[in-house]
């Protein structure tokens, strides 16, 4: 067996032992891996992949978008330990709608926006706590931007470190549990916004400037100028595209089951715990992290070799 179709057969495997049953792009895969024998071709690069994937003729452009995307993610894992493959642009063939690939932030990325976030100048000094106060409540509990925003102060037990969400999406209810560092922040957040807004307007917990409740358009806003300013949001109308709030919940996520596979803790028996902890209706929700970024992917192909060949 070549090397690519050994590659494809580990690649078929991890995605199998991930829960998804992955008939058709396996065998549209193996089709493509035989193309590119045919070609010579010992790395994917997107005009191949583009040329494959348009090789049936008299079909909807749907199938070829399918052939296409079959290759991408097989592309996506291979360029994890060889940049030398190539990743076919998703514009590509108008493909269908997707989710967003998650962009992971790092510790210094982090640290970055909330300095951005904290530099925003006001009298009181509480826009610019609000808004450094929500990015680090995202990164360390991975709750959804509206879920935070919709925190009221009855949902805020700071004395145990226990957060109250209702009736979030998917009509899902939960508690999340907070460590002592992010409940000391929020601690340092309410005494300053109770000396600002004695009375205040709204039983919200995050407010703006005014003591009002924050709304989610206002958030996101302020979030794209502070990702332009530390350079990871190129400048665009409405601050162009690039990560969003949403993105640091992908971070912890992301972490999370990276933290266990490192420690080689069986991640299968534990997702369910972290699905119920982000309140995913299922957990194909949380497994979409496995698969959607490549270096979760190669932590689980590296598990199941070590464990399989052990058996």
């Amino acid at each position: 067996m070549s090397a690519l179709h050994l590659a494809l057969a580990e690649y078929v495997a991890t995605r199998r032992a991930l829960g998804s049953k992955f008939h058709e792009p396996a065998q549209a895969l193996h089709h493509f891996v035989n193309f590119m024998e045919n070609q010579g071709a010992e790395f994917v690069t997107w005009s191949l992949a583009l040329r494959w994937a348009k090789e049936p003729v008299g079909v909807q452009p749907a199938t070829w978008s399918r052939r296409l995307c079959a290759v991408r993610g097989f592309a996506g894992w291979l360029n994890a330990t060889d940049a030398r493959n190539e990743i076919p642009p998703k514009a590509l063939l108008g493909a269908r709608h997707r989710r967003p690939t998650p962009y992971i932030y790092t510790d210094q990325e982090i640290e970055a926006l909330m300095a951005a976030a904290g530099s925003l100048r006001s009298k009181t000094g509480l826009r610019a706590l609000t808004h450094s106060t929500i990015i680090g409540l995202l990164a360390s509990t991975g709750m959804r931007p509206g879920e935070a925003l919709a925190l009221e102060d009855r949902d805020t037990d700071l004395r145990d470190g226990i957060l109250a969400v209702r009736d979030t999406k998917f009509g899902k209810s939960r508690f999340v549990p907070i460590e002592d560092s992010t409940r000391n922040a929020l601690s340092r957040y309410v005494r300053h916004r109770n000396r600002v807004f004695p009375h205040r307007w709204t039983d919200s917990f995050l407010v703006g400037e005014k003591g009002h409740h924050l709304t989610p358009s206002v958030a996101e806003r302020t979030f794209a100028k502070q990702s332009v300013m530390i350079g990871i949001r190129a400048p665009g109308p409405r601050f162009g595209r690039g990560p969003r709030l949403q993105d640091l919940r992908h971070t912890f996520a992301t972490r999370k089951l990276v933290e266990w596979y490192r420690a080689d803790l069986d991640v299968t028996r534990l997702i369910p715990r972290l699905s119920t902890y982000l309140g995913h209706v299922s957990v194909k929700e949380t497994y979409w992290y496995i698969q959607a970024v490549p270096e979760l992917l190669q932590c689980a192909t590296r598990r199941r070799v070590t464990h399989g060949a052990g058996r």
